[in-house]
């Protein structure tokens, strides 16, 4: 139950001056700052650009200024990327993890949920402590854990048993980012409605502007994120509740028309110096076993470690999702992807495991999750983004998720590997299905790691060079 913790774990710096310490030489230019500045002026100054470092790193204050100047006059924000930051973030929520998460050119590393135990640790969220409902919210929080331990306790894997614990529950997690995106973090997190991710959010940024102050300037919080989704559901308040369906838990919504098609025709117009549109229609006129044998050929030397081409960008595919948020928690590590959530809702009922279901903890887990669903109902009334902190691994929420077919080649690999979780598993398998109904050629190579090499020879006749690792 203790606050979160923001560390500063490294920061990149001029090889020069990593040398100039190693040697045990003071240095007063221990900041990403100077590579920054150097590398701003590598358009418009002639000069060598180890030159440049070595005079951004002589003259600090000026490389700052520079900085400042070419950041925020000349709108050249690509010049923070040259300064890397590594933070430890200890103690933070699960709900909070997810919204750490959704910077796509982030680096994190978190601490598994899947095959640690936990320890029962959890966060009291700043809108509900010190209020009527901290004890029951903490007696809940509690009865949660105690189920938790209960299962493991009587043979549940902590994979699946931790279905029952709270989004309150803490993680840990290593995150590396470049001073750009940590500047889009932190104004993001200034204007987010739960004191937790400002929280996250101030101490990050002190922690980088005492090393790096000219490189991470537009950090307030402004209306954009803070209104424009409020005021866009407030204009349909009260006209869609009606239309609301549970659904199906995949559902292919939208694809690139004759994807095969448009494939093949990129593939091509790679491969020659002919227009996209002579491509096109050349894949057009070719008869069905010629566009299956330029795919063939394409891919004739693609191992279980290469990532398909990147023509199969040029196709994409969009799903509507409904996932617990345990498969939340993998799914959204995919950040190539475009994924957008929805909050979760009780509504949609929970993922209960399939080692659980039919045994005696099913009616431990079924009963924990309804005081659950009665206790948020009340608290979201008054607190809907603060009552989120109650669900469990088990609630789950609507998801769009859209993708490039390359992207879908990784998260098969990955997903409907056999030792993926099998909640991912199950989504991924679905998936696939329906990506293989509606481009077929575009899909040929489709699957888990392991089942990689059996397919690979079924198409081929023969087996890859490389063959998965077996474990």
């Amino acid at each position: 139950m203790s606050p979160v913790k923001v560390l500063l774990a490294g920061y990149n710096l001029d090889a020069e001056v990593i040398a100039e310490l190693t040697a045990g030489r003071n240095r007063q230019d221990v900041t990403p700052e100077t590579l920054s500045a150097a590398y701003a002026r590598i358009s418009r100054d002639p000069r060598p650009i180890d030159e440049l470092r070595q005079i951004a790193r002589q003259e600090v204050e000026k490389a700052r200024r520079s900085n400042a100047n070419i950041i925020f006059k000349m709108g050249h924000h690509s010049v923070a990327e040259h300064a890397v930051f590594n933070f430890d973030l200890i103690g933070v929520s699960r709900l909070a993890l997810e919204e750490l998460e959704k910077f796509r050119l982030c680096s994190y590393t978190e601490k598994s949920q899947r095959y640690q135990k936990l320890e029962g640790e959890y966060v009291i969220p700043e809108e509900i402590r010190g209020t009527r409902d901290e004890g029951r919210f903490m007696a809940l929080i509690e009865k949660q854990n105690t189920a938790y331990a209960a299962m493991v306790g009587s043979g549940v894997e902590p994979e699946d048993a931790r279905y029952i614990t709270s989004l309150a529950t803490t993680g840990q997690v290593g995150m590396t980012l470049n001073a750009r995106n940590l500047e889009l973090l932190v104004r993001r997190f200034a204007s987010h409605s739960l004191a937790e991710i400002r929280e996250i959010g101030r101490q990050i940024y002190e922690l980088a502007a005492r090393i790096a102050p000219s490189i991470v300037l537009f950090t307030a919080a402004n209306d954009y994120d803070q209104k424009s989704y409020a005021e866009l559901r407030a204009a349909v308040a009260g006209k869609w509740e009606r239309k609301r369906r549970i659904g199906q838990p995949v559902v292919l919504v939208d694809y690139t028309a004759q994807a095969d098609l448009k494939l093949l025709a990129a593939l091509l117009h790679s491969a020659t110096g002919v227009s996209y549109q002579n491509c096109f229609r050349l894949a057009k006129d070719l008869k069905k076993p010629a566009r299956l044998a330029l795919i063939k050929k394409a891919n004739q030397y693609l191992e279980f470690y290469d990532a398909v081409h990147r023509e199969y960008e040029h196709v994409s595919l969009t799903y509507d999702l409904i996932v617990s948020s345990s498969c939340f928690a993998q799914l959204k590590r995919h950040r190539p992807a475009t994924v957008t959530a929805q909050l979760y809702d009780p509504a949609l009922s929970v993922t209960v495991p399939p080692k659980i279901r039919g045994t005696r903890d099913e009616g431990r887990f079924t009963t924990i999750v309804a005081e659950t669903d009665r206790f948020y109902s009340e608290l979201a009334k008054e607190k809907p983004l603060a009552a989120q902190y109650l669900l469990t691994g088990a609630h789950r929420k609507r998801v769009l998720m859209t993708l490039n077919a390359r992207e879908l080649y990784h998260l098969a690999r990955l997903r409907e590997d056999v030792h993926a979780q099998w909640d991912i598993r199950e989504l991924s398998a679905r998936m696939s299905q329906y990506a293989r109904a509606v481009m077929p050629l575009t899909m040929l190579l489709l699957s888990g790691k392991d089942s990689y090499a059996g397919l690979f020879e079924q198409v081929y006749g023969r087996p890859p060079k490389v063959l998965p690792p077996q474990e």
